[in-house]
């Protein structure tokens, strides 16, 4: 594995699970501070490369990781891919839906894999979810709320910088629509949107949006960086609800719950503790062995709805974040 940038995700998060990983092997970090690929590729006896596309030179790197900021993604995914290497990117995987199409062609057209490091998506307490849906624990699903909000970043925060890509939408929205998608399929349309920007910040801190399935059930999803914490969603059925907290950030030995209640009946169901970075790291890496592409088509249709998300927030309420 060849990483992209040395972003604190990567540091703190992707790069232990790499070295943890029996199928893979670190080969190098690059970043363009020379010092900073030095100091990483030292804590993960790996090597450092100065520049990104010096990284791309390297004859042992198979695979690569792209943890830049979100308006960075799309030039060095595909510079990889072009490179013929699979790759694993930083969610968004671009910030323009008809260039997370182009990738996601262009990797399909080469047979490499290109996943978006969306992690949550392979913690096992959400299969479990959908198993209970399944079996009709709640009766006929009606509706699905989620929320995720997070305290106030720092002002040199890159995720308050519209030149990278930033903003509440692309950062923590992300999180409720694809859990959204999740259990309510692809086929979501947007109602409505709103959009908001806190003050002397340039880009929207928080925001709303109101979707819907073809049928009956709508999502209700909440998201926003200068909150109290909340990671949480629920599923509203015809005879009962499920309730997830903690749901999109657990740390590894958390003790996951899932709350079901049915008329006056409430349980908590306790699941084993799960790794869901390491388990997004097997997932690639499984993919990639078996050239078997672990995406259902949730990261293209996420990318329009984000787009639609903003541009339903911008005609109901154009001086909203302007």
């Amino acid at each position: 594995m060849g990483v992209i940038g040395c972003a604190g995700i990567a540091v703190r998060r992707m790069l232990p699970a790499f070295a943890a990983c029996p199928d893979i092997e670190i080969a190098a970090v690059a970043s363009r501070d020379p010092a900073k690929a030095r100091q990483v590729a030292e804590r993960f006896g790996c090597r450092a490369v100065h520049g990104y596309a010096e990284l791309l030179e390297q004859d042992d790197i198979q695979a690569v990781y792209v943890p830049l900021p979100a308006a960075l993604h799309a030039r060095w995914t595909e510079a990889a891919l072009r490179t013929g290497r699979p790759v694993l990117a930083e969610k968004p995987l671009t910030t323009d839906p008809r260039r997370t199409a182009e990738l996601l062609e262009l990797a399909a057209g080469r047979g490499l894999v290109l996943m978006e490091n969306v992690m949550f998506v392979h913690h096992h307490r959400h299969e479990a979810v959908r198993r209970l849906v399944a079996d009709g624990a709640i009766g006929e699903l009606r509706a699905f709320h989620a929320a995720f909000t997070i305290p106030p970043l720092a002002d040199t925060d890159i995720r308050y910088d519209p030149g990278l890509g930033g903003g509440a939408l692309a950062d923590v929205g992300v999180y409720p629509l694809r859990a959204a998608l999740h259990f309510l399929g692809n086929r979501l349309d947007v109602v409505g949107a709103r959009l908001t920007r806190g003050a002397k910040r340039r880009v929207e801190t928080a925001g709303a949006a109101l979707l819907s399935t073809p049928g009956t059930v709508t999502a209700q999803l909440t998201f926003g960086m200068e909150h109290a914490y909340r990671s949480s969603y629920e599923l509203w059925g015809s005879e009962g609800s499920i309730t997830v907290d903690r749901a999109f950030t657990p740390p590894a030995d958390h003790v996951p719950v899932i709350g079901l209640r049915r008329g006056r009946t409430a349980e908590k169901i306790r699941l084993a503790p799960h790794d869901q970075v390491a388990a997004t790291v097997a997932a690639f890496a499984a993919a990639v062995r078996t050239g078997a592409p672990p995406d259902d088509g949730a990261t293209l249709r996420q990318a329009e709805l984000l787009d639609e998300i903003d541009r339903s927030a911008s005609r109901e309420h154009p001086d909203a974040t302007g």
